[in-house]
Parts: C-alpha cells; sequence; structure tokens
C-alpha cells in the first residue's frame, strides 16, 4: 500500500493562535486582523513544508455575510474560512469527526493546534492529537532554526550530539519549562 504524501494533517485555530502567540498579537494590534493573518500563514509555511504536514488554517468567517473558503497558499498550507455563523471550532470538530470513520486514519495522524481547552476535550475525544499554541510556536521556532542550519551547511556544529545544547539559554529554559508542563 502507498504511504500518504503527507506524515500529518494539521488543523490550526487561527483566531485562537493569534490570541495566543505575542508576536501575532503585536501585528493585529498595530497592523490590523488581515497582517496577523498573513504573518500566521508566513510562519506555517516553512513549518509545514519541513515536517511534510496538509496544514489548514481555520478562521472563522461567522459574521461575514459571504460562504465559507478555501485558498492553498502552498502544496502544504491551506487557510480556510468558515462558512457564515459557522465558528473555527464546529469546522474543526466536523473535520475530526469525519476523520474519525476515513480510512486515513490509519495511515495518517490528525493533529489540531489550539489552546481552546473545550476544543482540546472534543478533538481528543474524536482521536485527534492536540497541540498547544505556544507547542506549536516552539515547533515553528525549531524547524526554523534547523533549516537555517542546514542552508548554512552545518557550520558551527556543537560536539554535543543533544539539540538542546545548540540553543540559546533562553530557548533551553523556556523548552525546561514546557517540558515541566508550566507552559
Amino acid at each position: 500500500m502507498p504511504r500518504p504524501s503527507t506524515q500529518a494533517i494539521l488543523l490550526v485555530d487561527g483566531y485562537n493562535i493569534i490570541g495566543a502567540w505575542s508576536t501575532l498579537q503585536q501585528v493585529r494590534d498595530t497592523e490590523g486582523l488581515e497582517a496577523a493573518r498573513r504573518k500566521l500563514a508566513e510562519s506555517l509555511v516553512g513549518y509545514s513544508a519541513f515536517q511534510g504536514f496538509d496544514t489548514h488554517v481555520v478562521f472563522d468567517a461567522q459574521y461575514q455575510g459571504s460562504p465559507g473558503s478555501r485558498e492553498m497558499m502552498t502544496q502544504n498550507l491551506s487557510i480556510c474560512y468558515t462558512d457564515h455563523k459557522q465558528t473555527a471550532d464546529t469546522y474543526i470538530e466536523k473535520t475530526c469527526a469525519l476523520f474519525r470513520n476515513d480510512l486515513r486514519k490509519f495511515e495518517q495522524r490528525l493533529i489540531v493546534a489550539t489552546s481552546d481547552r473545550a476544543q482540546q476535550l472534543t478533538v481528543v475525544g474524536f482521536g485527534a492529537e492536540w497541540m498547544s499554541a505556544q507547542r506549536l510556536l516552539a515547533d515553528v521556532e525549531l524547524a526554523a532554526l534547523k533549516v537555517r542550519r542546514k542552508q548554512r551547511g552545518g557550520k558551527g556544529r556543537s560536539p554535543n550530539r543533544f539539540l538542546s545544547s545548540s540553543l540559546d539559554p533562553v530557548a533551553q529554559q523556556r523548552l525546561a519549562r514546557m517540558r515541566l508542563g508550566l507552559e
């Protein structure tokens, strides 16, 4: 049986992530919501390709009078706007419910990135994996770091075999706090 082209499907609760990442909050507050959405998409393009994820960033369009839409940004990233009067949460829950009965679940993972506690419990109940907004941020930053190192050709590699030893001290502390469940 051929393997799927992507390791996992990643559903990102767009406005939840914008509200959780301080950099995106700042962009939203200074440049507007459209700029924050664009910056989130830019952050996820490289990460999705690096991880081999089929990423869908979901935004509420419940206050718009238009039908839902989907915009393919890259092969690995699409932006989904929900239908009128539909929230991103219901879109994600419906996708998880449909995936639960899909044969792809035996070949692919379904991951939902959100820090909404109720949403977390619901998607896990449907058999999807959950990733917090802060975990997604840490993974995005780590993937970007790995890509930069690979582009440099491995120059400046640490003789230590652990990846964490090559991170700056602030990043090491942040990862340690996350590992202990403090973030």
